[in-house]
């Protein structure tokens, strides 16, 4: 899954994909280098973010959404979102699945909206906790038992590394990803870049790709299905050796 932030302040590349004709090559370059899925967002999650409009966030995304599918109608596209205003007209565009760092908890109406058209879900748990893997297990088991009860079948399940946790609990995710794998969904990794690997070695965000490379190494072999990251090139060549080796 590579990551496509049509945003003036996202932590790795804020405002280099505000052209809308910039988003659409970077994206289609990303699926040439062999991403399977884009996840395309318009508003930055980093902490301490300026919030956005829903028709901001829809002027952004849109045109990014329909340019790409437009040369390439097979593209596979995730939207970063909360609000169900802004996911009804993204899968109305051609969108395929609801990426939302909220696990489904800031807006009601979101899951209708993903049943509605059949979408896919990505639910991910936002918060910390002290016990991290027991408290995001017992998140993540209600809001799918939610979001199947709402007549959502495609579902996906993301730990949400990075956010509103500690360094120690992103690797405690990392190490215990297993633990997680019996909820019975396709578990998604977005640990690309993150703070808690440039803290760790000291380095900066354009500095992190090997390292998110080897995390990722390690999420995959502990149970991850799916990669989130910004770096398409590695993630593909981390899938292909631990392919070999798992």
């Amino acid at each position: 899954m590579g990551i496509l932030n049509i945003t003036p302040d996202s932590f790795s590349d804020g405002g280099m994909y505000l052209d809308k004709s910039k988003a659409i090559k970077y994206g289609l370059k990303m699926i040439e280098d062999g991403a399977d899925i884009l996840d395309i967002g318009g508003e930055s999650t980093r902490p301490n973010a300026e919030p956005v409009s829903q028709e901001e966030e829809l002027k952004r995304i849109i045109p990014v959404i329909k340019g790409i599918l437009s040369v390439n109608n097979d593209a596979i596209i995730s939207v970063d979102t909360t609000k169900s205003f802004v996911a009804e007209e993204a899968l109305k565009s051609g969108a395929k699945i609801i990426n939302d760092i909220s696990g489904l908890t800031f807006d009601p109406y979101l899951q209708d909206v993903i049943n509605r058209h059949e979408a896919s879900v990505i639910i991910m748990h936002i918060k910390g906790y002290n016990n991290i893997i027991e408290e995001n297990y017992d998140f993540l088991y209600l809001q799918t038992s939610k979001a199947q009860s709402a007549g959502i079948n495609n579902i996906l399940i993301d730990p949400g590394i990075g956010f509103g946790k500690t360094i120690d609990h992103n690797f405690e995710i990392i190490k215990r990803l297993g633990d997680l794998d019996s909820l019975g969904f396709p578990i998604v990794i977005g640990a690309s870049r993150k703070s808690f690997i440039g803290n760790t070695l000291n380095l900066d965000p354009a500095e992190r790709d090997t390292a998110s490379a080897i995390i990722n190494a390690v999420a995959l072999r502990n149970s991850a299905r799916l990669i989130r990251t910004h770096n398409v090139k590695y993630g593909v060549q981390t899938i292909k050796l631990m392919n070999k080796i798992c």
